[in-house]
């Protein structure tokens, strides 16, 4: 089982940016590929960016494609996500998810293929 602890989050204006960050620990990093997700107040969870176990691969939503960046660094058991262009509209608890049932260098974007899931660091950006 693996453990994760986001964090970075925090208060920022319109066109900022914030990297968060999501700390593993209780198994090897490598073996599971990492997914963001976000969830606005009122709103169903939803998918953000994910990464292959290498980090060779990765995929975005539509919504933040050209403006986050999902990175890993194995050695370090921990997963990132650049946040740029920050819009109103990213306000949200954003969750790391891991899950080692994806096949190597894949990636997905479903909620139910993640079996563990940090508990959340909160983005707000003021317009």
């Amino acid at each position: 089982q693996v453990q994760l602890v986001e964090s970075g989050g925090g208060l920022v204006q319109a066109g900022g940016s914030l990297r968060l960050s999501c700390a593993a620990s209780g198994h090897t990093f490598s073996n599971y590929a990492m997914g963001w997700f976000r969830q606005a107040p009122g709103k169903e969870r939803e998918f953000v960016a994910a990464i292959s176990r290498d980090g060779l691969n990765t995929y975005y939503s539509d919504s933040v494609n050209g403006r986050f960046t999902i990175s890993r660094d194995n050695a370090k058991n921990t997963a990132y996500l650049q946040m740029s262009s920050l819009k109103p509209e990213d306000t949200a608890v954003y969750y790391c998810a891991a899950t080692p049932r994806i096949g190597y260098g894949g990636t997905d974007s479903r909620i139910r293929s993640y079996d563990y899931w940090g508990q959340g660091t909160r983005v707000t950006v003021s317009s």
